[in-house]
């Protein structure tokens, strides 16, 4: 018996409104695979013997905007950790932008930025000296880091501390460095959670200025996206991709 008929659970061994389901995947959309932003083949991911993604098929266009949706505990923040190579599939693979998620994650990582909770800011610096540490790396010039703060509302607290930030304000200065470095592919968990409304509307205008540069945008959100972004929805629960979606 292989590993996964042992731990991963099939659709008929799901709740009786879904018995006979066929199996869940993504109906890809006609495109050949050298046109995907993502390709996700079988895809599963288990913590410990319980599974958060399961045999996931799932096929993005690049330049496409797709909105993930579903409760708590679906899997939109595990796909999209997998996708940014923050985390390995425990079966299964795929590519993004081109590049194998086994054997070239940094080529994917350069590529694509997520946007979490988790901030990733240094606390003893200002939101300026942040964005600009971050672009020095990046090679990017300073010029970029003046309009993004700008953009987000930060211009008046750009040289205080982000230790002295409330969370909202941390993720302002978060979404500012996606600006600055404007990357192919953009992964967005909860993107506007905790912001106020002028913080909400620069996030919306990000994601709208992204997807007509024809960059690729993958939402995993409770709420509305942004006014006017053209998205497919995909819909996940309990690991699995809905049928239909």
């Amino acid at each position: 018996m292989s590993h996964a008929a042992a731990v991963v659970p099939t659709p008929s061994d799901r709740a009786g409104d879904r018995k006979g389901d066929p199996m869940r995947t993504l109906r890809r959309s006609p495109t050949s695979l050298k046109d995907a932003a993502v390709e996700l083949r079988g895809v599963t991911r288990l913590f410990g013997a319980a599974p958060a993604l399961v045999r996931v098929d799932l096929a993005i266009e690049r330049g496409e905007a797709v909105v993930l949706r579903g409760p708590n505990g679906a899997g939109k923040s595990t796909l999209l950790r997998i996708v940014a190579t923050a985390l390995s599939p425990t079966y299964g693979g795929g590519s993004v932008l081109g590049f194998d998620l086994a054997e070239a994650p940094e080529e994917i990582r350069r590529r694509s930025e997520l946007l979490t909770h988790r901030t990733r800011l240094y606390e003893e610096l200002t939101a300026r000296e942040n964005l600009e540490l971050f672009a020095d790396l990046l090679g990017i010039h300073h010029d970029l880091v003046h309009g993004a703060l700008e953009r987000m509302a930060l211009a008046d607290v750009a040289d205080e501390r982000v230790r002295t930030f409330s969370a909202g304000m941390r993720q302002k200065v978060a979404v500012a460095r996606v600006i600055v470095r404007d990357p192919e592919l953009l992964l967005l968990d909860e993107p506007t959670i905790g912001l106020d409304d002028a913080a909400r509307t620069a996030v919306d205008e990000m994601m709208l200025h992204a997807s007509r540069e024809g960059h690729t945008l993958v939402i995993a959100t409770h709420q509305a996206v942004a006014p006017g972004l053209a998205a497919r929805v995909v819909t996940l629960r309990d690991g699995y991709v809905e049928a239909g979606s």
